[in-house]
């Protein structure tokens, strides 16, 4: 019998900042810079850095602090061109797009990058942008059920000379899409990643995604979800991977990182993330169970606001990397990372954390075992 393969090294995605108002609603200073120059070359910078993915955010209108944003799709498309490598994941919201048109966007950018294009369908939390055009609100199940058929009919069209698809949201007829994405091994469409936390979003992953978004979460909270999804993938005969987000404050001492959180977070713009508070209550509780998104969020924690701070990747290298080895020991396939100074900490990430990263996973490769961290 022969010995199984070991585990894929563990992958690392960005947060595009194609908005202004960087990755913490703060007024902490941020060498970050939401235009496109800085982003095209932070994207060479993190593909020669060890990034796999970059995640273009998706915003309509102003928000807890992004006054002004790029749409995710176009910047994504621009991002792929000025790379070799990187693999770019525009965010879009059913509702606001039309399945099949984008199935045709992804399908041309795919082709024309070589097949480095993926989407993050957004279920949505933002009440305003869909009232703000005219659009209808559903109630939270009711959009992860449009979710779902959103993602069958770009499967179904990314994939079939004659695609057909019937449901409550959408249909399409005997449609053939060409040219169609680029396929391989184990890539028969471009990939499609879905986060939410609900009992809802769990089970659309167990479904149909290919990857499963996490907010930042501490080891117990992790677990819990991976449990959960995989328990829910395992029913329906799918496979799930899991990403992770994490925002990243690595420093010399664990004093200096910890300084930086207190700082970012005593300069807090307090009206922005009292305002995103109130916008995505109804994410949080409006399930039975009270598993959405943010729902038992704190003030900072919502400063980074994706909960990035929770996963604790805050202090020295070897700190850093000893949490990211912990978590993928309990699933996770990728870590999505935001960055205060982004051109300099991405380039510090990868010459002093990710060489430590490496190592640590050789070393679990060889059966040595890494410590489980301290909780943070």
């Amino acid at each position: 019998m022969s010995a199984p393969e070991p585990p894929a090294p563990l992958k690392f995605a960005y947060w595009v900042p194609n908005v202004s108002g960087g990755l913490v609603t703060s007024d902490i200073e941020q060498r970050t810079d939401w235009g496109y120059e800085y982003n095209r070359d932070l994207a060479v910078l993190a593909e020669n850095n060890g990034f796999s993915y970059a995640l273009t955010q998706v915003r309509y209108t102003a928000s807890y602090g992004a006054a002004y944003q790029h749409e995710s799709t176009g910047f994504s498309l621009a991002l792929l061109l000025a790379t070799q490598r990187l693999k770019v994941i525009a965010a879009v919201h059913p509702g606001l797009w039309q399945p099949g048109v984008l199935a045709k966007f992804v399908a041309s950018a795919d082709f024309i990058s070589g097949g480095r294009a993926a989407v993050n369908v957004v279920s949505g939390w933002f009440k305003d942008e869909f009232t703000g055009l005219g659009e209808p609100w559903l109630e939270h199940d009711e959009r992860y059920r449009r979710s779902e058929e959103f993602i069958r009919v770009l499967k179904e069209l990314w994939t079939d000379d004659h695609a057909e698809f019937r449901g409550d949201f959408y249909r399409v007829h005997d449609f053939d899409l060409k040219p169609k994405p680029v396929a391989g091994p184990g890539r028969p469409h471009p990939e499609i990643f879905q986060g939410g936390n609900s009992t809802a979003a769990r089970k659309l992953a167990g479904r149909v995604s290919d990857w499963y978004f996490s907010n930042g979460k501490d080891f117990a909270g992790f677990s819990e979800q991976v449990d959960e999804v995989r328990g829910y993938a395992a029913g329906n005969d799918h496979t799930v991977r899991f990403g992770l987000n994490g925002f990243v404050i690595a420093r010399e001492t664990e004093a200096e990182a910890r300084e930086v959180l207190r700082e970012i977070v005593a300069k807090a713009n307090v009206p922005a993330v009292e305002g995103f508070r109130s916008a995505v209550a109804q994410a949080g509780k409006s399930t039975s169970d009270t598993k959405g998104m943010w729902a038992d969020s704190e003030f900072a924690d919502l400063v980074q606001y994706n909960d990035g701070f929770r996963t604790g990747l805050i202090g020295t290298p070897e700190q850093i990397a000893d949490r990211a080895i912990e978590y993928k020991k309990r699933g996770a396939n990728l870590l999505l990372l935001g960055f205060l100074h982004y051109l300099e900490d991405v380039e510090h990430f990868g010459r002093a954390v990710l060489p430590v990263i490496r190592e640590k996973e050789r070393v679990l490769e060889r059966g040595a075992g890494v410590p489980e961290p301290a909780g943070i």
